[in-house]
């Protein structure tokens, strides 16, 4: 089908989610790009409709994503410019836009790794953020990550944009802090928190046993209530005037030096 008009009925009704409430009332997020689009259609996430703009492809044969989607049971559409850019949350598109189902993923649903490497997300404030940590996630192979507290939509256009699709590959799932620090001490799991006032550096502490690496708000770092919950404290050595790292660079860092403990 070819849209032309704006003011169609359909896309009015995409045009919506790019609002939470209407996100979170329909549980259905937007995913722009054909790297992301593709990413969601391969990690088996359910896309319901499909947007393709050819006056703003200049990639390559844009035929096997269409037909993958058409084959994964995703209504296509080819639109006018005017109607992509209603669409579109962000500049620059490159013509691709999908209606995604979201998931609800359970505690107990996740699948451990042996031993289990978990990257925990408190109260996490602003969406590039949250993408960004999702993408170091993703690289360091991590089994999950679980938010905690959460103050930032998991499906924000902008979550979804900076993770580079790897919010599809990354197993998710949200929970209270209690209930997750049950989930952490029920499969013997170690937390590690990193604080400006640790004595041991980052690299000098074991992390290659049952672990956790847990990070928090961009302003306050972790709660008190994290603190006290945490196995090991390890700084981040910071030799400038700057006190801390942006939390999505500091999760970056934490990770990888698991991943080099445990032998990449």
């Amino acid at each position: 089908m070819h849209l032309t008009s704006t003011q169609n009925a359909r896309v009015k009704e995409v045009a919506r989610l790019r609002k939470r409430a209407e996100r979170d009332a329909r549980r259905l997020f937007l995913v722009e790009g054909a790297r992301e689009v593709s990413r969601a259609l391969a990690s088996g996430w359910r896309v319901d409709q499909l947007f393709y703009c050819p006056a703003l492809h200049s990639g390559p044969d844009p035929e096997p994503l269409l037909a993958q989607a058409r084959a994964a049971g995703a209504e296509c559409f080819d639109c006018a410019p005017a109607v992509f850019a209603k669409l579109a949350f962000k500049e620059g598109a490159d013509g691709w836009l999908a209606v995604v189902r979201q998931q609800a993923r359970g505690l107990d649903e996740l699948t451990l790794s042996q031993p289990p490497f978990l990257l925990v997300a408190e109260a996490i404030e602003k969406p590039g953020n949250l993408g960004s940590i999702l993408r170091a996630a993703d690289g360091a192979g991590v089994d999950a990550v679980l938010l905690c507290d959460g103050r930032t939509d998991l499906y924000n256009p902008n979550v979804v944009r900076n993770s580079m699709g790897s919010l599809f590959s990354v197993p998710v799932a949200e929970a209270a802090a209690p209930e997750v620090w049950r989930f952490l001490r029920h499969h013997h799991v170690h937390v590690l928190a990193a604080t400006p006032q640790a004595e041991a550096l980052y690299s000098d502490v074991d992390l290659r046993g049952p672990l956790a690496v847990v990070v928090g708000t961009e302003s306050d770092g972790l709660s008190s209530a994290w603190m006290e919950q945490a196995d090991l404290h390890v700084r981040i050595p910071m030799r400038g005037m700057a006190d801390s790292l942006n939390v999505a660079c500091a999760t970056t860092l934490l990770l990888y030096e698991a991943v080099r403990q445990r032998g990449a």
